[in-house]
């Protein structure tokens, strides 16, 4: 091919080394020419027979594949091919040997960024792949494809060195061992990412879709995504909060996912009752608490239990201070009791608490510890809301008031 093309070209110059250069260009140029339509080629059928055959299949996987580009990136190969195959046949190999070699130099360089580039779409492939299974919420894998994307490239980044300084690959490896400090500040936090990725996985301290809770970097929401060197959680507001992997192992959060996976919700909400309005029952109080049903097996038990005690104990009951007497708050408290184990959304099988807590200047705080058994959000909220709903509406019945702090319309009825 070259003497032939030298030929045609002596008809027109006589000179044979511009010659000779012309028809080393001329061929060169044909080649690139070449090399990139059969790779336009290429892609055009990937594009139109490879994209049909994908979309017919039954597979997802190759789906997947296909739009991460790998086999747009494998059509790379054929003008690799035609270049270091087809600068051997056009060029004679004695007169042409340095250039020869820089064409295979350049045909390895290209050959190094292809297989790296399709490699790195197939490593991105799998994840995504790998985010089809259940199991990808318990053990995700972001943080290991991207390490090895790393690995990857610094591969072909010393392949392409040891390519263009012509040196030998294991000798540019043991070189790396004084650049080892450098190398671990420019990776200081990827590989803080990885350790702290392994203890993440290996101890489960967090999964795709986990309820995270970590106020000292503002996050309270769903986590969408653990890589490397970040998680990415959804808060509430609809805002992202990115927060350093190696962060979740050195500083503490709350993770919710043992709410969700109990199958109750916790609901921890006290009410203040004033002080001066409890007052032991009297005998109207207690023949008006026995039309409440709730009541009607507490106050049969208890009135027995207590007269049966003050009559053993002698107790003169014409003094209210002698003995044991039923109390309008004590009552109070059974109903919520009897009104919350009948309630169809109280969980029965986890910590059930109607207590009293100590007093104090804001009043006698009486708490409800009770885990609902929806534990959606918006349900939990009105189930807690019906509750309290109820409670404040009936305290009027058994005699007590809420206690709160004088606002400007109790003032202002100091002075009408």
């Amino acid at each position: 091919m070259f003497d032939l093309v030298s030929k045609w070209y002596l008809h027109f110059h006589s000179d044979k080394e511009f010659v000779d250069v012309l028809t080393v260009v001329t061929l060169l140029a044909a080649l690139i020419f070449i090399s990139m339509f059969a790779n336009y080629l290429c892609k055009k059928v990937i594009d139109i027979y490879v994209k049909k055959f994908v979309q017919q299949s039954k597979f997802a996987w190759d789906n997947v594949i296909y739009e991460k580009h790998v086999f747009t990136r494998l059509s790379h190969l054929v003008p690799i091919i035609i270049i270091g195959t087809g600068s051997n046949l056009i060029l004679p190999q004695k007169e042409y040997e340095w250039l020869l070699g820089k064409i295979d130099d350049f045909a390895s360089l290209y050959l190094t960024l292809a297989i790296a580039l399709v490699i790195h779409s197939l490593l991105s492939a799998a994840v995504e792949i790998y985010k089809t299974y259940e199991v990808s919420r318990v053990r995700p894998i972001n943080s290991y494809v991207q390490v090895l994307k790393i690995i990857l490239w610094i591969l072909a980044f010393l392949v392409t060195i040891s390519i263009l300084l012509g040196e030998d690959l294991w000798g540019l490896f043991l070189g790396l061992g004084g650049m080892m400090a450098i190398i671990l500040l420019v990776f200081k936090d990827s590989i803080l990412g990885l350790v702290a990725g392994v203890q993440i996985a290996a101890n489960d301290l967090l999964r795709v879709g986990d309820w995270l809770e970590m106020p000292s970097r503002s996050a309270d929401g769903d986590v969408m995504e653990i890589s490397l060197n970040t998680v990415k959680v959804r808060n509430w507001d609809q805002t992202i909060t990115t927060i350093p992997t190696h962060v979740l192992v050195t500083e503490s959060f709350k993770n919710w996912r043992g709410m969700s996976e109990s199958g109750g919700r916790r609901i921890k909400r006290d009410i203040s009752i004033d002080m001066g309005s409890v007052e032991f029952c009297s005998e109207e109080m207690l023949d008006s608490f026995k039309n409440i049903q709730l009541l009607e097996g507490y106050l049969l038990h208890k009135q027995k239990e207590i007269e049966a005690y003050n009559e053993d104990e002698g107790v003169d009951t014409s003094c209210p201070v002698n003995g044991r007497r039923i109390t309008n708050l004590g009552t109070f408290r059974a109903y919520l009791v009897e009104y919350l184990e009948k309630h169809p959304k109280i969980h029965k099988d986890m910590t059930f608490l109607v207590r009293q807590l100590p007093s104090g200047p804001t009043g006698l705080p009486i708490e409800i510890y009770v885990f609902s058994n929806d534990q959606a959000w918006a349900n939990y909220e009105a189930i807690q809301a019906d509750i309290f709903d109820h409670i404040l509406a009936i305290l009027p019945t058994f005699g007590l008031k809420v206690f709160q702090k004088p606002s400007g319309s109790d003032f202002a009825k100091l002075f009408k």
